[in-house]
């Protein structure tokens, strides 16, 4: 090659090079200045995501400080279509995922109401519609979720706003396959994944507005199939579940849950705060029921936000907090979980044991009588929350309704339990004395010969004789109670049983019933007419008065007390999520007062004493190192049954009360037969109460 051809040669080289330079230069100028400010913000939009960051939900504990309810980190999934692609791919992304599950053993979520396996088959008898009966007691058409979709999606076919027909299992599957552009060839993984796409469809046309949770609390073992296959979409997201430290008080600490339409739309405007970030999403936990729910603004936290900057392989380059998530406070309940143990403890090997032939459900509360708070609550059966959904199905067919909490929404009839009220009544009132004495003659013949009998004459044809006050309720007298309610009036019966609480709500937390007191007004209201000697009945605790047992316990509270009405509690603080602030501390609420004179107070817990030392109960508190005092009833289910629910009231010590205690068995029997239940929980109760004066007094420095 001669030197011009060589010149000539890195000339175009050179050329060629200024005009790639140049082009170049005026690409990186285009984009970089001209067009910068544009690209920069798409390029922060593509990389930049904001997070929100879950906060701690706040613990649940009893008055101890023992832990009852915290969290635990699980690992849930979730799906993000619109990062799947097209159908196609985004079929393949499903069915790949759900044959991970089916591998691994996996549920996931999937309320699609037909079968699994062939021949497909609708699991409901009403898969499209329903009927419900409205409040004015009208039948009311409803439809599912399915046949709202099946319309949107054009699976039924309608005319004139009306269905022409309902599709089989199988006409619908092959709608939904044609619709969603699957084609698979085993029948069951096909069907799997429609019920996978049927979620997802059910949210993105607002037929259902909650969060799609694929699946919740995965091991380990699946996270890894998952991130080996690298399936577009599909997230795995730490979050928290509760855990439960006990498997009692179930009734009373409830559980969480996702929120649902309902729920979404009161949370939705609530707890805004100064920077207008709203504390709640549509796919959050909530409380259902019990302390979860009612506490809900104290036990849960405020979420955090956080931007996090991927590079485009989807790697995290950075992590910046725009607010740092505060965990919720931890409540402290006035509970004593020992305590509210043995309670339960007591009652399932107790209860199944009674003399009633037909004894079913029963209940029992313990309320602090210096404050209202309540110690301990069970209902008979019960249920475990760490197993709550697994367990609902075998639970709600259950006829002795497990899931029912009796101690503060069962009413009963409280049988002689009411009488220490008709006593105190009628000496507060000046109609008797602790002094007078009135004489059991067996049969009440004031409105009649043949009027009431006293439950002795009934059984031996014997009377109690000459019955004091004190006399009386330990020997439940039918006629003293009798003589001294017709004396009373219905009228003070009622002002009474309400100034105790009777038929009234305590002011607890939780949802309670309000119960029945017996009076015309009530039997009037049933369609019913109220005689004179109706008050009879209404006196010795029978006629149509029903109160809780949460009721019964606080009654005997406000009178051993000396006639302070507390507003029963459960709270007792709440502490910030490191315990290391009170955020609220519960201050007792007076609801009523009776000036009760000490003398006829006195004679009714005489009474009430002496039913322990000497009476039906005297073999059950002998061991116990307190006296109780005591009132045993016994009220019969209905006019047409032989059967009567078991009711004992009891307060200890004698002399200074603490405690107040009410017992309920359904069918039980008589009251005294609950006294082995009463004695495991004083035995409880005060053999703790010495462990910890020991505990203090081994703890104290000796001058």
């Amino acid at each position: 090659m001669d030197g011009r051809q060589f010149h000539t040669r890195a000339r175009w080289a050179v050329l060629f090079m200024g005009a790639l330079l140049l082009v170049l230069s005026a690409f990186l100028y285009k984009t970089q200045i001209i067009q910068g400010e544009y690209y920069a913000a798409l390029s922060r939009q593509k990389i930049s995501n904001i997070e929100s960051v879950e906060a701690g939900r706040g613990n649940i504990t009893d008055v101890y400080g023992r832990v009852l309810v915290t969290n635990r980190v699980s690992y849930q999934v979730t799906l993000d279509t619109s990062r799947m692609g097209d159908a196609e791919n985004r079929n393949r992304i499903l069915t790949e995922l759900v044959q991970v599950c089916a591998d691994s053993g996996v549920e996931w979520t999937d309320t699609l109401p037909i079968t699994t396996v062939v021949p497909f088959e609708y699991t409901t008898d009403e898969p499209f519609t329903y009927r419900t009966t409205n409040e004015q007691g009208k039948s009311v058409h409803n439809t599912t979720r399915l046949y709202k979709l099946a319309t949107v999606m054009k699976w039924i076919e309608k005319r004139d706003g009306m269905a022409v027909s309902l599709p089989t299992p199988k006409e619908l599957l092959d709608s939904m396959s044609e619709s969603f552009k699957l084609e698979l060839t085993d029948p069951e993984q096909e069907r799997a994944v429609l019920g996978v796409l049927y979620e997802l469809y059910l949210r993105s046309k607002d037929v259902n507005r909650t969060a799609y949770i694929f699946a919740r609390d995965v091991d380990m073992d699946f996270i890894a199939r998952v991130k080996e296959r690298g399936l577009a979409g599909v997230t795995i997201q730490p979050t928290t579940a509760r855990q439960y430290n006990t498997d009692y008080a179930a009734h009373l600490l409830g559980r969480v849950g996702l929120m649902d339409a309902d729920e979404w739309a009161k949370y939705k405007t609530v707890d805004l705060d100064e920077d207008g970030f709203m504390d709640y999403q549509m796919d959050d936990s909530v409380g259902k029921e019990g302390v979860e729910k009612v506490f809900e603004s104290y036990l849960r936290g405020t979420a955090g936000t956080r931007s996090v900057e991927l590079n485009t392989k989807g790697k995290v380059v950075s992590e910046e907090w725009i607010r740092q998530p505060e965990a919720g406070g931890n409540v402290v309940l006035t509970l004593d979980a020992d305590l509210q143990r043995a309670v339960e403890d007591s009652l399932a090997k107790r209860i199944p044991n009674l003399s009633g032939k037909n004894t079913e459900g029963a209940a029992a509360v313990v309320i602090d009588v210096t404050d209202g708070g309540v110690l301990a609550s069970a209902s008979y059966p019960t249920f475990r929350l760490s197993s709550y959904s697994a367990d609902y199905n075998e639970n709600a067919a259950n006829p002795l309704k497990p899931l029912y909490n009796r101690a503060l929404l069962g009413t009963y009839a409280p049988g002689s339990t009411f009488k220490p009220v008709t006593g105190i009544a009628a000496l507060e009132e000046g109609i008797i004395t602790p002094s007078t004495r009135i004489l059991d003659t067996g049969v009440y013949r004031y409105y009649s010969n043949e009027g009431p009998r006293c439950w002795i004459y009934n059984q031996s044809g014997g009377t109690h004789g000459q019955q004091t006050v004190a006399d009386a309720i330990k020997n439940s007298c039918n006629i003293f109670f009798y003589d001294v309610g017709r004396q009373l009036g219905i009228e003070r019966l009622q002002q009474y049983a309400k100034m105790f609480g009777l038929a009234q709500k305590t002011g607890l937390e939780l949802p309670e019933s309000s119960g029945v007191m017996a009076g015309p007004e009530y039997t009037e209201s049933m369609g019913g007419t109220w005689y004179p000697g109706n008050t009879l009945s209404v006196a010795i605790g029978q006629e149509s008065s029903q109160f809780t047992p949460i009721q019964l316990a606080n009654y005997v509270a406000t009178l051993v007390n000396g006639g302070t009405r507390y507003q029963t509690h459960l709270l007792k603080q709440v502490r910030s999520g490191d315990n290391s602030r009170v955020l609220y501390q519960y201050q007792p609420q007076v609801l009523g007062t009776l000036e009760l004179k000490d003398k006829n107070l006195n004679a009714v817990k005489a009474g009430m004493l002496a039913l322990t030392q000497e009476g039906s109960l005297a073999r059950y508190f002998q061991s116990l190192d307190v006296k109780v005092g005591a009132k045993t009833g016994s009220a019969q289910v209905s006019a047409t049954s032989r059967d009567s629910n078991a009711v004992l009231v009891c307060f200890a010590p004698y002399d200074d009360p603490e405690i107040a205690l009410a017992i309920v068995a359904e069918k039980g029997g008589t009251g005294s037969e609950l006294g082995a239940v009463a004695a495991d929980i004083f035995h409880a109760y005060f053999n703790a109460r010495r462990t910890q004066e020991l505990i203090q007094t081994e703890n104290t420095l000796v001058q």
